[in-house]
């Protein structure tokens, strides 16, 4: 059975995201801000739940339609066939977005979905009263421009909550985020990963988990687990082929270190709940007095305060001169920092070599990415 399955993301991680799509062998069919349509079987739904670094959600599409009134929506809606995954008995609560369309009105959009999938179910079973005691499919709506996507969630709980980190430091990264950071430093086997102001730990982590192949959802279970319309073999396989896949042979090496000696508990715990701790140094240090170990090739991906949630503006922009002129002390090395502030580079000392727009939570940043050698500038 061919479905339509949208994973979200972050907005600016869509590019990294799609060529992870790619990597599972399936197709995509459109790309928009913070999604990505894209085409699979049923066990697709367990293979991008759990392997999908990225995402945010993965759902169902169950249909697209114009919806430029609450008639107009009302029809729409009644018009899927619900049925073929709501029974009886099931919970199907409704959730959403309405964005630059004139149905503007989430509470209102959301009272219309449910009674149209009411009316929908109620004409099939022959039944007006749900009891929703059963399982829970959960209904997402998504207005963009007038037309109408709705949807099922199959992964409940948010993709980038793995499961390793139930303690985080003031100002933790989302893992999607910190995930899309490590992707785009390229770790390598050969080449030491270094976040040097690491916090709970999670880039390093998320970097660590990739040099390892291993899958970011093997720790965790999705909502769809619960869809009888998607067998527990299902999963299971899922679950063994991502397994079969994990480095159990690498000798890759991810440094974490930060001035906040007391941190760095959390992170080995974190490290060791995503079992990668055997090939993470963990250690306290000052960034401001980094140095490079002798005949290493390396990779510095950080995260430092913004002036927002950690540090004042001051201090942040004091950070970011000594930053400069600490790693200056690295070369070659490629460096990889993302922050919010808008003259990162004038207080940093050095232009980028280019420059990515991401979000971290609400939060417009910039990725600062340097990786040609000085000579070549």
């Amino acid at each position: 059975m061919k479905l339509q399955l949208v994973a979200t993301c972050l907005f600016g991680l869509e590019k990294l995201l799609g060529e992870e799509i790619d990597a599972l062998g399936l197709t995509r069919l459109e790309t928009i801000d913070g999604r990505v349509t894209f085409e699979g079987e049923p066990c697709d739904i367990a293979r991008a739940n759990i392997g999908l670094r990225c995402a945010e959600h993965v759902f169902i599409k169950l249909g697209t339609f114009p919806a430029t009134s609450f008639t107009g929506l009302f029809d729409g809606v009644k018009a899927l066939p619900w049925e073929e995954w709501i029974g009886k008995t099931d919970a199907f609560p409704v959730k959403g977005h309405a964005i630059k369309s004139k149905l503007y009105s989430v509470p209102d959009c959301q009272s219309i979905v449910k009674k149209a999938i009411v009316q929908r179910l109620s004409d099939t079973y022959g039944i007006k009263w749900f009891s929703e005691s059963g399982v829970k499919y959960q209904i997402e709506f998504f207005i963009f421009k007038d037309v109408a996507t709705l949807m099922i969630d199959t992964s409940g709980i948010p993709l980038h909550k793995r499961g390793y980190r139930p303690a985080a430091g003031p100002a933790p990264l989302r893992e999607t985020l910190a995930a899309a950071l490590a992707l785009t430093a390229r770790p390598r086997e050969d080449v030491l990963f270094w976040d040097p102001m690491c916090g709970s730990g999670t880039i390093a982590i998320e970097a660590a988990l990739i040099l390892a192949n291993k899958a970011p959802g093997l720790g965790r279970s999705f909502a769809a687990e619960e869809f009888p319309q998607l067998p527990p073999s299902l999963w299971q396989d899922a679950r063994a082929a991502a397994e079969g896949e994990i480095r159990t042979d690498s000798h890759y090496e991810v440094y974490a270190s930060d001035i906040d000696e007391d941190i760095l508990d959390v992170v080995y715990e974190n490290a060791l709940r995503a079992g990668v701790e055997e090939h993470m140094n963990i250690f306290q240090a000052d960034v401001r007095k980094i140095e490079k170990p002798e005949g290493r090739r390396g990779t510095v991906v950080c995260n430092p305060p913004y002036g927002e949630r950690l540090m004042t503006p001051q201090e942040a922009e004091a950070l970011y001169r000594d930053m400069g002129r600490a790693f200056a002390n690295l070369s070659p090395w490629q460096i990889y920092i993302i922050t919010s502030h808008p003259q990162f580079e004038r207080l940093y000392g050095q232009r980028a070599d280019k420059i990515r727009k991401l979000y971290n939570g609400m939060i417009p940043c910039n990725l600062y990415q340097y990786f040609k050698p000085k000579d070549k500038k």
